[in-house]
């Protein structure tokens, strides 16, 4: 390749070009660091030195002498929020709605944080008024999500329904296991009332909407059972196994509640023994050794006791077993076989829990939804020995 004797004339050219942008750079840089106070700098240093009550103050100096810095609005806001300083969080986004000349994008933002604020506070009618008037707004997604939210909290369930109906459409997100919780809600509302005929037709309405709907059969067969159709109640709780068989542990005695009802107790034994050797669970046996012990006596139930506990040793077992071995212990035993099973059956008792699979929160009793973090169909259904529970 020949060489251009002009190619030496543009490389000094290119240098100074370079030079120049450089510099252009470097001042705009230098500018913007001397535009900001000495407080954002500072609030910096506290973060660094993770001093965040100290960097909080700092960075709302900022904002006092720099009115026009809104995404540090914004963060301090949500920070407060999170913070639990939700007076504070509400005054920095409020004061944002008043500022004139908001672009709509930050003014439409502004409403959702603050509307989020009202949420954290428990303050639902504001909240709900503030994600109302986002529905028509590009925001509406996040607004239907919050009012869904506000529904369930003050269990507004046909509203639950219709929101959830719509975020469906909005953002294509299943949410049928909700919508057949809400509609056994109400199905629990007309239950309360007296209304079962309602409440039937409700937990079909939950049962199409979600064909796995455990809680659907299970309330299903609570209303067949106290209208004495035991028949009925039975299937109802037996398909349960065929959409959860963890749930067993929740139908069990309500299955032999209405054998025993029906006079054929020795049948539902029956069917649990089998049902225990297809789901070897804790509550399963529980109930099994209650009914062995009731039909074939204390030394059926401290054989199958003795039998599980080989299997799988726990104190709720041991509890059983010293349970089965009182009704024929001598009396020279019996003292301290008392003794023995109070102790085991006050530890097991405080240590047995149903917990929350999503944020492990532990209660006494189950529930579908979840006190702790708010998600349905959580809980283990079954209890167990959970270490460090009072």
């Amino acid at each position: 390749m020949e060489f251009e004797f002009w190619w030496l004339l543009a490389f000094p050219l290119f240098f100074v070009l370079g030079w120049l942008a450089a510099r252009v750079d470097i001042r705009q840089v230098v500018t913007e660091s001397r535009a900001l106070p000495n407080s954002y700098f500072r609030g910096l240093n506290f973060l660094l030195n993770e001093q965040p009550d100290k960097a909080i103050e700092a960075f709302l100096e900022v904002v006092k002498l720099e009115p026009q810095t809104i995404d540090l609005h914004f963060a301090l806001g949500g920070l407060f929020r999170r913070r639990g300083e939700l007076d504070r969080a509400i005054r920095m986004h409020e004061n944002l709605l008043e500022r004139e000349g908001l672009a709509e994008d930050q003014r439409l933002r502004a409403m959702s944080e603050l509307g989020q604020d009202y949420l954290k506070a428990g303050l639902l009618d504001r909240a709900e008024q503030v994600f109302g008037k986002l529905l028509e707004t590009p925001q509406h997604g996040q607004a239907r999500t919050y009012l869904l939210e506000i529904y369930v909290q003050e269990k507004d369930w046909q509203k639950a329904i219709d929101a959830a109906r719509l975020l469906e459409k909005d953002t294509s997100k299943p949410l049928n296991v909700d919508i057949a919780h809400f509609h056994c809600e109400l199905a629990l509302l007309e239950a309360a009332r007296g209304n079962s005929d309602a409440a039937a037709t409700l937990l079909q309405q939950a049962l199409a909407t979600n064909r796995q709907s455990v809680r659907a059969n299970l309330m299903a067969g609570d209303l067949n059972a106290a209208a004495g159709r035991h028949e009925a109640a039975i299937a109802n709780w037996r398909l349960v196994e065929t959409q959860n068989t963890a749930h067993m542990a929740l139908v069990v005695d309500r299955v032999l509640g209405s054998y025993r009802q029906l006079g054929r107790l020795a049948e539902g034994v029956q069917w649990l023994r089998a049902l225990y050797a297809r789901q070897p669970s804790q509550d399963v046996f529980n109930a099994l050794y209650l009914a062995v012990s009731e039909t074939e006596g204390a030394a059926a139930a401290s054989q199958l006791a003795r039998e599980e506990l080989r299997r799988n040793p726990t104190l709720r077992t041991l509890d059983r077993l010293l349970e089965a071995e009182l009704i024929n212990a001598e009396p020279e035993q019996r003292e301290l076989l008392q003794v023995e099973k109070s102790l085991v059956a006050s530890h097991s008792q405080r240590m047995m829990r149903y917990q929350c699979s999503s944020c492990g929160f532990k209660a006494k009793q189950f529930f579908w939804r979840c006190p702790a973090c708010g998600r349905w169909d959580s809980f283990d259904p079954e209890r167990r020995e959970s270490e460090g529970s009072a």
